[in-house]
Order: structure tokens, then C-alpha cells, then sequence
């Protein structure tokens, strides 16, 4: 089945799991992905993740992260900014804010796929490709 937005499928796989209070959750693998996954490690958002090799197709295995029990969620929202309809691209100065900060912005800049911190203090541009807060 061809898939018009992989990126988008792999935040709703995620969204959906936190809402479900999965553990883990499998996408199929790609270098943004894996990147994507980078930051929301960095961040915090997430326990782990594992890049599993299944005959020839990768996933990569994200383990969620919760609060004292599962009703406490780390993740409160995912949004897909830049869409293949229509791409969202900010400059250094108009880098957004999230929550005034809270959140993370995903970022893809000539530099590699960055949250919004680190392309501020590269001085770098790019891409907005999704919220989390």
C-alpha cells in the first residue's frame, strides 16, 4: 500500500499507542524516522528505541514513557506541521516556540533533522516538522 506520509504515520502510530497506553509501539524504519525517534529520546519523550531488522524490512521499536502509572502520559500531544500538501519552512529568527518553550519542535535544517533548541543555537533554519509537548 503506498503511504503519501510515512512521518505522519509514525506520529499517529505514537499517538494512538500513548492514548492506548501501550508499552511499545513498532513503525517501519527510515532515516528521518530514526532521527525523529533521536530527539524524542533526547527530549525525554520516550524510554528507548531499537531498530529491529524483520528478513528485509526494518522497524524501529519505540518504548513509551509514562509517568507513576500509566495515567500520567509524558507525550500530551503530537502535531504534524509540514505536510506534503503543503511544507512549513521557518527561518533562525522565526524558529516556533512550543507551549512558550514546554514543547520541542522537530526541525529539518542542512545540518540533519534537530529539535527546535539546537537549531537555535546552530543558527540554522529549516523545515517544521512536527509539535510535541
Amino acid at each position: 500500500m503506498m503511504m503519501s506520509d510515512p512521518i505522519a504515520d509514525m506520529l499517529t502510530r505514537i499517538r494512538n499507542a500513548n492514548v492506548a497506553k501501550h508499552d511499545t509501539v513498532e513503525v517501519p524504519a527510515s532515516k528521518m524516522k530514526k532521527a525523529i525517534a533521536e530527539i524524542l529520546l533526547n527530549e525525554g519523550y520516550i524510554k528507548a528505541f531499537d531498530v529491529t531488522a524483520d528478513g528485509v524490512k526494518e522497524n524501529i521499536r519505540i518504548t513509551l514513557k509514562y509517568g507513576k502509572d500509566k495515567n500520567e502520559k509524558v507525550i500530551s500531544g503530537i502535531k504534524r506541521i509540514s505536510k506534503p500538501g503543503l511544507r512549513v519552512y521557518a527561518d533562525t529568527e522565526n524558529l516556533p516556540k512550543v507551549l512558550g518553550g514546554l514543547g520541542t519542535a522537530i526541525i529539518s535544517t542542512n545540518k540533519g533533522v534537530i529539535a527546535d533548541k539546537d537549531a537555535r543555537k546552530l543558527g540554522v533554519g529549516g523545515e517544521v516538522i512536527a509539535f510535541i509537548w
